[in-house]
């Protein structure tokens, strides 16, 4: 099924009159080591694909959205590292974490998005933290005496210190790797019941990291690479699990991570299956957002998805720049 991209959606929250800090988060991102005009100012480095959604209807008692009823809807899936330079190799723990972010195309023209990184639990839990920590990337200079601005953040932050230290992983392939939201959102049914909950896309072909050893031996672009090679013999397949909390689990924290043991529900399969033509061109025009929802799905008490949305609306207009 051909679908449009629809780069240009209208961010489910209108941004409230406090986009300074936005402003400001985006000032400081854009003068990081490595950003270059003409590309996002993180995840510079990505490549768009095709895929299906095919839902098992077990989300459909939680969420009235239309991708969780049982008809398959298509997809467009950028997958990304976390780099601001897009030179930097994909075998560098630099490039580190990955993302994802899938568009769902429904009925009628609409769509809805999930934006997710490699790392379960995000770095900071505010639009505040998250711009203290930019301030810190910025004043680093690693020709400077220690400590550095960014080991006094990271010294302070153990919830950042945790996510920069286990993302120094690097996939097998991105067939092999897991995803998370982080943020907490709330699926709505029919009768108006209300749900907390956090989405995880797990690979079906399991989790695996190179060793050491594997890591030298690849090239710079071997995750696109690999992934370009799989999807010429079949798609690469991942399933979409909604988790839950249960009471008293933080749904405004996003670098608070609710334990394994909670329940999931299956909710489908994302199964993607070819890379776009023209992919340099297409991610220019596409804007994934945490906030692009719904009917079923609405925003929770996180604090950084609308955020996220405003900065995001800043940096679009970078990618045209050169």
């Amino acid at each position: 099924m051909n679908v449009s991209i629809q780069p240009n959606q209208k961010p489910a929250v209108a941004p409230p009159d406090d986009g300074d800090i936005a402003q400001q988060i985006f000032d400081t991102m854009i003068q990081a080591h490595g950003v270059k005009p003409g590309h996002r100012p993180v995840h510079a480095k990505g490549i768009v694909c095709r895929g299906t959604f095919v839902p098992t209807g077990k989300a459909a008692a939680l969420s009235k959205a239309a991708h969780f009823q049982g008809v398959p809807a298509p997809l467009t899936v950028r997958f990304s590292d976390g780099a601001p330079d897009p030179a930097v190799p994909e075998n560098s723990y630099d490039a580190s974490p990955r993302g994802i972010a899938v568009r769902f195309h429904l009925p009628g023209g609409g769509l809805t998005d999930i934006v997710a990184l490699s790392h379960n639990g995000f770095a900071v839990a505010t639009g505040e933290e998250f711009l203290a920590l930019q301030k810190a990337i910025v004043a680093t200079d690693p020709g400077q005496p220690h400590p550095w601005p960014i080991e006094a953040f990271l010294g302070t932050h153990p919830a950042a210190l945790k996510f920069v230290m286990e993302s120094r992983v690097i996939p097998a392939s991105l067939a092999h790797e897991a995803f998370f939201s982080n943020n907490s959102f709330v699926l709505v049914n029919s009768a108006g019941a209300r749900q907390a909950v956090r989405y995880q896309i797990l690979p079906v072909a399991g989790r695996r990291d190179l060793t050491e050893a594997e890591l030298k031996a690849k090239s710079a672009s071997f995750l696109i690479e690999d992934l370009q090679t799989r999807l010429a013999a079949g798609p690469v397949q991942y399933r979409l699990v909604i988790q839950l909390p249960n009471p008293g689990d933080p749904t405004n924290d996003s670098t608070l991570v609710w334990p394994d043991d909670r329940r999931t529900i299956d909710a489908g399969t994302i199964s993607i299956t070819a890379v776009v033509a023209d992919s340099a061109g297409v991610e220019k025009e596409l804007i994934f957002d945490p906030t692009h929802l719904t009917d079923g799905i609405e925003l929770s008490d996180d604090p950084l998805p609308a955020l996220r949305a405003r900065v995001y609306s800043l940096s679009v207009t970078r990618r045209w720049k050169k």
